[in-house]
């Protein structure tokens, strides 16, 4: 559980707060394996019977006082008594998880009946698409099938005008159709558990898993003439289109849902879409993404952000409710509205991934990965504050409980995935200057994690055992205290600006979703304007003449004084350069700003900072790195006489040989060198499979790696004069600082 707070040091009131001019939270990744410090939790077990403050309800810690009957809670302060095993058990205070450190992870009992689970998979595949797309489907397929762990079940099943639900445990692949009504309101006319028994469709792995391969293998597209037969049989709007996403996902999250509890405690669904839902239920309307918009005078950064149908939402609560995590997989370059799909992952626990075209996906490596990497599932996220402070909002890819407050469900869990929150004081009086009481945050994540049968390899694993796994119930909890400013110089000492950008991120995706683009970037400059004019008030900066604050003097708007908030003029522009904030004009597809806001919101921030702004180093040769940190500018590339430059984009890795590189350099770089070295653990460490690409100067295409250089890029787009760019931006940030302090 890596938890990063803004500032280290807390403001001191509400007024040191608005002073500072800063966000005040923190971020948090709850399943991570390591604390920010690379530190693990101490593992135990019998985390029911962790004593827990009958006031706030907190759980007891080591910065709590502990006498011989009773303990004080760290947060609120209530002296609350010990019952006898509990001191029994804290007069060895050795061996007791809660006792040595503040980081712990605690065995709960399963209340439940069910102990034991399969995990299930079903992947659920466009057949209204082409070659290129079910060849690419069909290799992601077959990576997840390497990846899977004996013990699991499989369920295939595919969509168009009708759905198909395939048995594979008979010597031969069986597949049975069911035709989809083409209009919105209706449902299936049968229901999917009586044209197949559930347990007859999900096919044990480690049996089957031939006959799944040889399914796959099978599959093609709907040809126009099974179409026209569709037809025939009175489907008149069937050769319109064949898309029946909406209607197969509904009926397949109510089939799933009768085995919720009994076979599987958590089932993830693989969607695989190749365009628009455009038949049945939950069909999209497209033509709103077009050209009416240049004629309609409609702000499409504003009308394409909203879903246009709740379906997506309400089918994604029967997923919630049927144990179902969705990962929805879009390969498609034409408009598909995911701003009304997203729900369906974002709200199940899942991940919504886009790719543009089949000739470069990544889509089976992100596939296996996935697969390959640890997950938490019907998880609990609880943060709790001292007395003095409060959490305000909340940020991230969960559901808010709807009874109590400051508690968050989430249905499934990753190591990467990470959340946000803001703090406001409690009322006026803030933290208390004498009284050597420290601010404490206290983190309580309850999880639960499927653990294999121990010590059994495929080959031992009898079919009527099914290998089932264990299910764990865990408690993990983080306490943390902080230390408190005593003046404006300590806020912004200990100021980490990777936090900040990601609670804006947070603030501007919300700002825009609600109010548009424009309103996003308005919020993120006003919101530069006022830090720095807090700062250059706070130091004094700006000389008075005759009691008016002189504009002729300078406002400082880099942050010479204060090296922790030196990053941020640049953070915000560059986030300003981002395709989650460019105009519609600019050729940002709406779908694309989508996928990264659902992206960016669950990235912790070092990765978030490596999005916004991309990590540019040199090599003088491939073995020998030259500067770790270059800024985003053609300027810095000229000079820094390095001949190679490695930039690291979070979801793109280019290499990018310049003119001046000695012809007797391999290119590409060669396995073995240093630079392939450092690209293979960046891509070792990320949650998706980046993008790598080699680019010769003079030889080849060097417009991908050049779009990066955004510096010298006007702010609005506006084309690339050389007076544009950040050194403008600042100066626009300078005027309206100056007309902000009038």
């Amino acid at each position: 559980m890596a938890v990063r707070s803004t500032v280290s040091r807390f403001p001191i009131d509400s007024d040191a707060q608005e002073a500072s001019g800063l966000p005040w939270g923190v971020t948090v990744t709850p399943f991570s394996a390591k604390d920010e410090n690379g530190i693990e939790p101490v593992y135990g077990s019998n985390g029911h019977l962790l004593p827990r403050c009958e006031n706030c309800y907190a759980y007891f810690n080591t910065y709590g006082q502990l006498d011989q009957w009773a303990w004080n809670c760290s947060l609120c302060g209530t002296l609350n008594g010990l019952s006898s095993d509990s001191i029994a058990r804290y007069s060895n205070p050795h061996s007791i998880p809660e006792m040595s450190s503040s980081f712990i992870d605690l065995e709960l009992p399963l209340e439940e009946e069910m102990t034991q689970a399969n995990p299930v998979y079903v992947a659920a595949i466009d057949l209204s698409s082409s070659e290129e797309f079910l060849e690419l489907t069909k290799s992601a397929l077959q990576a997840a099938l390497e990846a899977l762990s004996p013990g699991s079940l499989f369920g295939l099943v595919t969509f168009s005008h009708k759905i198909g639900l395939y048995d594979v445990q008979g010597p031969v692949p069986v597949v049975k159709n069911v035709f989809i009504p083409p209009d919105v309101e209706s449902s299936l006319s049968l229901e999917l558990e009586h044209v197949m028994p559930l347990l007859q469709f999900l096919a044990p792995v480690e049996t089957c898993k031939d006959r799944i391969a040889a399914a796959i293998e099978t599959l093609r597209p709907i040809n126009s003439w099974e179409r026209s037969t569709g037809a025939a049989q009175g489907l008149d709007s069937v050769l319109m289109g064949g898309r029946g996403f909406g209607t197969a996902m509904e009926a397949l999250f109510n089939y799933l849902g009768s085995e919720f509890g009994n076979t599987f405690a958590l089932a993830r669904v693989f969607a695989f879409l190749s365009g628009p839902p455009d038949y049945g239920r939950g069909q999209l309307d497209t033509s709103r993404y077009g050209e009416q918009y240049a004629s309609k005078r409609v702000d499409a950064d504003r009308a394409l952000l909203p879903e246009q149908t709740p379906f997506y939402k309400d089918i994604a609560t029967i997923a919630v409710q049927s144990g179902v995590c969705v990962d929805v997989f879009a390969v498609t370059n034409e408009y598909t509205d995911l701003a009304s799909l997203k729900f369906l992952s974002i709200e199940s626990g899942g991940s919504l991934f886009l790719y543009s075209s089949t000739d470069d996906s990544t889509l089976p490596q992100d596939m296996f990965r996935m697969l390959n990497r640890p997950y938490a599932f019907n998880c609990v996220l609880r943060l709790r504050t001292s007395t003095e402070f409060k959490p305000g909002n909340s940020f991230g890819h969960f559901f808010p409980d709807p009874q109590y407050e400051n508690l968050q469900h989430i249905i499934c869990c990753d190591s990467y995935a990470t959340y946000a929150y803001d703090f406001d004081f409690a009322d006026n009086t803030g933290f208390s200057r004498h009284s050597g009481e420290q601010p404490v945050v206290q983190i309580a994540f309850q999880y639960t994690v499927i653990v294999p049968p121990e010590g059994m390899s495929n080959s031992q694993m009898s079919s009527s055992s099914r290998g089932k796994h264990t299910l764990q119930r865990r408690l993990r909890i983080r306490t943390m205290q902080f230390g408190t400013a005593l003046n404006i110089n300590e806020i912004y000492d200990s100021v980490d600006h990777e936090v900040v950008l990601s609670l804006l991120v947070h603030k501007v995706i919300i700002a825009s979703l609600a109010d548009g683009v424009r309103e996003g970037r308005a919020l993120l400059h006003d919101w530069l304007v006022i830090l720095t004019a807090q700062y250059n008030d706070a130091f004094n900066l700006v000389q008075y003449k005759n009691g008016n604050k002189s504009m002729s003097s300078q406002i400082d708007v880099s942050f010479s004084q204060c090296p922790q908030l030196q990053a941020l003029p640049r953070l915000v522009f560059a986030l300003l350069r981002n395709p989650l904030l460019r105009f519609h004009e600019e050729g940002v597809h709406p779908d694309y700003r989508i996928y990264l806001q659902c992206l960016f919101s669950v990235l912790d921030p070092g990765s978030l900072h490596c999005g916004i702004y991309p990590a540019l180093m040199s090599y003088s040769t491939p073995d020998k790195e030259a500067y770790p940190r270059h800024s985003l500018s053609r300027a810095a590339l000229i000079t820094s006489g390095s001949p190679i430059f490695f930039l690291d984009a979070y979801t793109t890795l280019i290499v990018f040989y310049s003119s001046t590189v000695d012809p007797s350099v391999p290119f590409p770089p060669p396995q073995d060198c240093l630079l392939r070295k450092k690209i293979n653990k960046v891509k070792q460490e990320r949650s998706i499979t980046p993008k790598l690409m080699f680019i010769r100067a003079g030889q080849d295409d060097a417009t991908a790696f050049e779009n990066y250089l955004i510096e010298e890029q006007d702010v609005d787009g506006n084309g690339f004069a050389s007076a544009m760019g950040f050194v403008s931006f600042l100066e626009d940030i300078s005027q309206s600082v100056a007309e902000y302090m009038k």
